[in-house]
């Protein structure tokens, strides 16, 4: 089913703070979304992009290396070429060549932005555009199994790349910018606010991912609050802590909640350890997508003024430390998927680490050695992209 998810949804605000690693509290409080959405803020926020000039400006590292990386790409190329198609179809693990081609473009178009952003070179902002228009005026809906996920990834690269060129390039407006929110509107908005309970987590996390990254960009207050009340939902439900008992959080609103059907599900995984992941017996990869979502959910939640870092810290630099040692190389114990593990994780930490190190002052040795080893981050060519250049050691107020 295709409907959006329902909403008793938590409200009234708090302000964003500086974090100081406070643990995390069985109720978090309620929120409204903002009155006023803050632009640009899908992930990345004007005083981040301020600061990203003005290191690849002084030749600073790794922001440097990384804009170098970045600028090298094929998708900053300005003969970039869109592929849109009517009909996305993606089956499971397989699909039509217009799956990649999506999900390619949307991150062009992203990385067209944050050239156009970095250089000032109008050029690409232009690319940009032509990118986004050429899947608004085309793209009617996706189908098939992995119609969600295809959604959740494309979708996320899609809203980062139109709030950074919207707020701050003119010759984008009127009839292609409308013609773009209304693309997203039924699209994707539709498939990213399906229920998928039962669903391995990081399929949630993604769709909630794309679904803040939208509601910002069209200053939609409900989707906002959906995604938010999702994150809420599905993170303590995905990472472990020993503070949630015996066993893990049975996933929300799904089936699952016995402790055979909750090994099953994480995996074959049995022993519980602050940190562990519902895919970390599957691969590091289903892991890394899990951070990074998490993180680009709380992400642009502080850049509108709502700090869902703190209501999760310390799960969340748990999971961190947890998988970057073994990521890193440590040697799995035998209570850990029978010691063997899958060491697939991409460049999918820069952005939580900025916050928990940079703004919250937390220790995180692990997930900082990671980091440094895989600078500059650059993409999964799914919804991970650039990361080391726009997140690393900047922990800019929201």
């Amino acid at each position: 089913m295709r409907a959006a998810t329902a909403a008793a949804l938590l409200l009234v605000a708090t302000g964003c703070g500086s974090g100081s690693g406070a643990p995390e509290t069985a109720a978090p409080p309620a929120f409204t979304a903002p009155e006023r959405f803050t632009h640009p803020g899908v992930l990345v926020g004007g005083a981040q992009l301020a600061a990203v000039r003005a290191h690849v400006a002084a030749g600073r590292e790794p922001w440097k290396s990384a804009y170098k990386a970045m600028g090298g790409s094929r998708y900053a190329s300005l003969d970039y070429t869109p592929h849109p198609a009517k009909v996305v179809a993606c089956a499971s693990n397989a699909g039509t060549d217009a799956c990649v081609a999506e999900r390619e473009d949307a991150i062009a178009a992203y990385t067209q932005a944050l050239m156009w952003s970095v250089s000032g070179d109008r050029d690409h902002a232009a690319k940009a555009v032509e990118i986004m228009d050429a899947w608004s005026g085309t793209v009617k809906e996706h189908t098939r199994d992995d119609a969600d996920l295809q959604t959740a990834w494309s979708g996320s690269s899609w809203a980062r790349a139109a709030e950074i060129v919207h707020a701050g390039y003119p010759a984008w407006k009127g009839p292609e910018v409308q013609r773009f929110k209304w693309m997203l509107r039924k699209a994707y908005l539709p498939e990213v606010s399906a229920a998928v309970p039962d669903h391995n987590g990081n399929w949630e996390l993604a769709m909630a991912d794309a679904a803040i990254g939208m509601a910002v960009f069209l200053e939609d207050r409900r989707v906002f609050e959906d995604a938010v009340r999702r994150y809420r939902a599905r993170v303590p439900a995905y990472f472990y802590l020993a503070s949630d008992g015996a066993l893990p959080k049975r996933p929300p609103g799904g089936t699952i909640d016995t402790a055979d059907e909750l090994a099953t599900y994480w995996f074959g995984q049995r022993t519980y350890r602050d940190g562990v992941g519902q895919e970390t017996c599957r691969n590091f990869m289903h892991i890394g997508y899990s951070l990074a979502a998490t993180a680009h959910i709380a992400e642009t939640a502080w850049h509108q003024g709502l700090d869902l870092y703190r209501e999760q810290a310390d799960r969340l630099a748990a999971a961190l430390e947890f998988h970057s040692r073994y990521q890193l190389g440590e040697t799995a114990p035998v209570w850990l998927c029978g010691g063997r593990i899958e060491r697939t994780m991409g460049p999918d930490v820069e952005v939580a680490l900025n916050h928990l190190q940079g703004r919250m002052h937390r220790r995180l040795p692990q997930t900082a050695k990671l980091a440094q080893s895989q600078r500059p981050g650059g993409t999964d060519d799914l919804f991970v992209a650039w990361e080391t250049l726009t997140h690393a050691a900047n922990p800019t107020p929201a």
